[in-house]
């Protein structure tokens, strides 16, 4: 059989609850969006095949929950990630104020060369707007990341978005790339990663259904 793709990477999304990251991974991978809101419980994931530079990528994309009593549970797959989204709701001040919260976690649980990128979400929201574009801008300028603000409603920047980080993650593990190169035969193993971890009960890991 032929090879699928070329490399795997595993990308995480990180924010408060209700910020959407469910609705951008679903938008992304899927090309739905789904209103209703029902919270993540543990991490979810979804998968997608991108090329970029002639290079097959096979991006995983994590989702996880934002509310406190899982993060525990979240912050044990950090370590696996390769690249991060850091999401707030542009209409809620509160989510952007916890984004230094979420990126203190990512550096000290996620590896050394970890990308990152801040996404302010609900982009469409504009008369319920809490946080500026400008405040955005600054806390990314600030880390260090590229900024993106999003809408998994009208499909604004997600593609673009996802590809940037995919990009960002390549071109930082180029020198590596045999090492993170897999065959069709290496997906991955759930219940292996769920072990290796050591998660234990209370954790739901899980094909993403589309619903926001």
């Amino acid at each position: 059989m032929a090879k699928q793709y070329d490399v795997l990477f595993r990308l995480l999304l990180l924010g408060d609850s209700g910020v959407g990251k469910t609705c951008l991974l679903c938008r992304f991978t899927d090309n739905e969006f789904h209103p209703s809101h029902i919270s993540t419980i543990g991490v979810d994931f979804k998968m997608k095949t991108l090329e970029i530079d002639g290079i097959k990528v096979r991006i995983q994309i994590w989702d996880t929950a934002g509310q406190e009593r899982y993060q525990t549970i979240t912050k044990q797959y950090y370590r696996r990630a390769q690249g991060i989204f850091l999401v707030y709701d542009i209409t809620s001040e509160r989510s952007f104020q916890h984004i230094m919260k979420w990126a203190s976690d990512v550096d000290e649980y996620a590896p050394d060369n970890i990308q990152r990128i801040l996404i302010g979400n609900k982009s469409d929201e504009e008369e319920k707007r809490q946080v500026a574009t400008e405040q955005g801008n600054k806390l990314a300028k600030d880390y260090g990341m590229d900024f993106f603000e999003t809408s998994a409603f009208t499909n604004h920047n997600i593609t673009e978005s996802f590809t940037r980080l995919a990009e960002q993650v390549l071109s930082a593990n180029k020198k590596d790339l045999d090492l993170l190169r897999a065959s069709v035969t290496d997906e991955l193993n759930l219940t292996a990663l769920e072990e290796e971890e050591g998660i234990t009960d209370g954790a739901a890991t899980s094909q993403k259904s589309c619903w926001c």
